[in-house]
């Protein structure tokens, strides 16, 4: 028997039955007043019970294969070329009305950013049910029951009342979980999984993954995984399609690319990231939060919080979907009154409201949020932007204010050329950097970096990370750097906090956390992290059930 043959006979639940055969697929895009070929020939079948891994790098064509696998192309992109077979139908020259009954109910899409697609006036259990009530045939009260268990699946807390909450009620992990549960809530014989677990916390993503492959395996269904994670998609797809620049690099077996690698470009994606700030000594004190209690209600979500962020270093908070980490951020930057305690900022206590502060405290401390897509304005090119800020903040105008935008666009190693493009012709790296652009136009002392790197492709996110070290070299700027990826906290910490349930439960140097011994609950997260072995999952949830236990007790 052939190694390929093995992966397969490992994998009992992929039968012969096609559900997806793509043939010759070609797209293009507009960009730059001109059409340009953006998926070149690609090739693609999709069996019942199988998950496939498409991964790549940003601007791969990954999310927009994902999305042609639902007879769909998005605003800027049009197909030109091959065949989309769903169950022997083409989807391609289908009738609309026709194509978009599939959609939601036999088709299921579960995108990237939670935050920007759910209605933000409409309860979460009014959207994850509507498809199975408008044209599922089920009845209201019988859909609710059915959204609650798959809550339960998902491990979201309180799943018999989170649904009857609004989006920013809950976390982006826990968002991100509900968008999943919507999309398997018509049982459909294909979910695109386009990067469901990017915005998740280490510890969550291993309940959210186990979920994922449970129901998929359950219930049969098929599943394109699209993410830029090596690690996830290990322990997912029975096979990998490597893409770049819309064209296959290689196809194999998970296990068998894993351990042989054809492409170079594949060992490339393949390469754990070294990149490791050394440790600064302490400096001045930049902010000092001492005592923070807040609520979101009645509901208590930080408790007793106190961090110091010093000049010039940068302070990792990290813990898992809600544990009070952006909340704390939302705190500082006067989104959120607190109940009690107090923030000092260069030695005077901030106004607990926004509202309440003056614009040069407003300047002075900046934030740049997880998704790019949530954050700018798709009606606003990047000149509009950046050029806001200077606005504001300097009352600049004309030709001084067309100069400072120039400028920044080169601090974040962008060109001139993308001053008059929106953010839909921006890969996600792009925008990120336009929006860390649009921080720096206010010349201010601290950012609060809210996730900035989940969401972008290893590569990508070393890109970033260098460019946020070397412009705290050049600036003398304070980060404070909400994250979940113990590789980012190596990367560009100088201090850690641990958050667990709206407390600080550990913080010290990085090299005081990340060496053990560890406090049960840094353990719980420093053994989350995802390694590149398609078994990982499958040991960690087996031997983790008495370790889950002590640290929820």
């Amino acid at each position: 028997m052939t190694i390929e043959q093995r992966v397969i006979s490992m994998h009992p639940a992929v039968n012969r039955e096609v559900i997806l055969d793509i043939r010759g697929l070609e797209m293009e895009g507009f960009s730059g007043g001109s059409w340009h070929k953006i998926v070149h020939g690609l090739d693609l079948t999709l069996q019942r019970g199988e998950v496939l891994g498409l991964i790549g790098e940003s601007g791969a064509g990954k999310s927009t294969v994902g999305l042609a696998a639902m007879g769909y192309a998005r605003s800027g992109c049009r197909v030109t070329g091959g065949t989309v077979l769903f169950k022997g139908q083409d989807l391609l020259r289908m009738p609309a009305a026709e194509r978009r009954r599939l959609r939601g109910l036999k088709i299921a899409y579960v995108a990237q950013s939670a935050a920007a697609s759910f209605n933000p006036a409409r309860r979460l259990m009014d959207q994850v049910i509507e498809v199975a009530v408008t044209r599922g045939g089920r009845s209201r009260d019988e859909a609710v029951r059915d959204a609650q268990d798959l809550f339960h699946r998902l491990a979201l807390p309180n799943p018999e009342t989170i649904g009857f909450r609004y989006p920013h009620e809950v976390s982006g992990g826990q968002l991100q979980r509900v968008m999943t549960a919507m999309a398997m809530a018509c049982r459909p014989d294909i979910i695109i999984f386009d990067e469901p677990t990017t915005a998740l916390d280490v510890t969550t993503q291993v309940e959210v993954l186990a979920a994922i492959r449970r129901i998929v395996e359950e219930f049969q269904t098929a599943a394109i995984y699209i993410t830029h994670d090596l690690a996830v998609v290990a322990q997912l797809a029975h096979r990998i399609m490597v893409l770049r620049h819309g064209r296959l690099i290689e196809e194999a077996p998970t296990r068998v690319m894993l351990a042989h690698p054809q492409h170079e470009y594949t060992r490339s994606l393949w390469a754990v990231r070294k990149l490791a700030k050394d440790p600064e000594p302490r400096g001045d004190e930049l902010l000092k939060v001492r005592g923070l209690l807040a609520h979101y209600g009645t509901v208590p979500v930080l408790e007793d919080v106190t961090v110091e962020v010093e000049r010039g270093r940068t302070v990792a908070v990290v813990g898992e979907s809600g544990s009070g980490k952006s909340t704390l951020a939302r705190v500082i930057t006067g989104l959120l009154k607190p109940a009690s305690g107090e923030i000092t900022f260069f030695g005077e206590q901030l106004p607990r409201a926004v509202k309440d502060r003056s614009k040069e405290q407003l300047r002075r401390l900046q934030m740049i949020h997880q998704s790019p897509d949530a954050s700018l304005n798709p009606r606003h090119t990047v000149r509009e932007v950046i050029g806001r800020p200077l606005e504001f903040y300097f009352g600049l105008s004309g030709q001084r204010r067309e100069q400072r935008i120039v400028q920044l666009l080169d601090m974040i190693e962008l060109s001139s050329k993308y001053l008059d493009r929106l953010p839909s012709a921006l890969s996600g790296g792009q925008k990120q950097r336009v929006c860390i652009a649009r921080a720096l136009a206010a010349n201010p002392e601290l950012i609060i970096c809210d996730e900035v790197t989940s969401a972008l492709d290893q590569l990508v996110q070393e890109e970033i990370l260098k460019l946020l070290l070397r412009l705290q070299g050049e600036l003398s700027l304070s980060y404070l750097f909400i994250t979940h990826d113990i590789a980012t906290v190596k990367a560009i910490a100088d201090r850690v906090v641990v958050m667990h349930k709206g407390r600080v439960v550990q913080q010290g140097t990085k090299a005081e956390v990340l060496t053990p011994p560890h406090p049960a609950y840094t353990k719980l997260l420093l053994s989350s992290v995802p390694d590149v072995d398609p078994d990982w999952l499958n040991r960690l949830l087996a031997a983790r059930q008495p370790a889950v236990s002590s640290v929820a007790s």
